[in-house]
């Protein structure tokens, strides 16, 4: 079964034009230039078990597609065969996601697969890459560097979602600073004290928007609190 021909079948030219626009494909969005079919996730995840037997070959001819929806499945029948994996098969298309990054290239990409691969893989291992990743020039490496360490985090390993957040807290694109804000939360999820310290140290240098995601949960005389730091 042909992957690429089975989303092609399910296209949906309506729903096509409204996540172009949610992923802003525009002239100078972050977006820009991606193609959409229009396809919903959940129908992309049972083309993607439908087609779990698929070649790296052909997993790799996917994930360059032009077409978003081609790309994210990609990633589905890719994380799929990463469960099924052993420890060497695992490196291999741990290895393999690094090295097609460039093709990583939306949010959505990222946050689906960043976790179950890259933090998965270096879940009880060195982290440099991470660090390496969250320098990049490339926004969608440095979004992968921390949406990476959700995985740690629910491992309990603070560590790295709090060094590669002070790293990013100068970032310039506000899907980093989301990002980063995000992973904040939900590290405070899990000790609300070390979010709390950190929020301390850096709330007046952070983003807005990065410190807003970050304090989301917390009750309104706190959100203030920060907000008013």
């Amino acid at each position: 079964m042909n992957p690429r021909k089975e989303l092609y079948k399910i296209r949906d030219k309506e729903n096509a034009k409204n996540l172009a626009r949610f992923f802003k494909t525009e002239k100078g969005q972050y977006g820009e230039g991606d193609v959409f079919w229009g396809i919903k996730v959940p129908n992309q995840r049972i083309v993607a078990k439908e087609c779990s037997n698929a070649s790296m070959k052909e997993v790799e001819s996917l994930l360059k597609d032009e077409v978003h929806e081609c790309r994210l499945t990609a990633l589905l029948i890719l994380i799929q065969k990463y469960k099924k994996a052993d420890s060497k098969e695992k490196e291999k298309i741990f290895k393999f996601y690094l090295k097609n990054s460039k093709y990583i290239n939306n949010w959505d990409l990222v946050d689906l697969s960043a976790p179950q691969i890259v933090g998965d893989f270096l879940l009880n291992k060195g982290k440099d890459i991470l660090y390496k990743l969250a320098k990049s020039k490339n926004l969608w490496e440095r979004r992968i560097a921390i949406i990476s360490t959700f995985t740690l985090l629910r491992d309990k390993q603070f560590k790295d979602t709090l060094a590669i957040s002070e790293i990013l807290l100068n970032d310039k694109h506000d899907l980093i600073h989301k990002a980063v804000g995000w992973m904040l939360r939900e590290l405070g999820k899990r000790d609300k004290d070390v979010e709390v310290e950190f929020l301390t140290k850096y709330c007046k240098q952070m983003p807005r928007t990065m410190l807003r995601y970050s304090i989301e949960k917390f009750d309104e005389k706190e959100r203030k609190t920060f907000l008013l730091f």
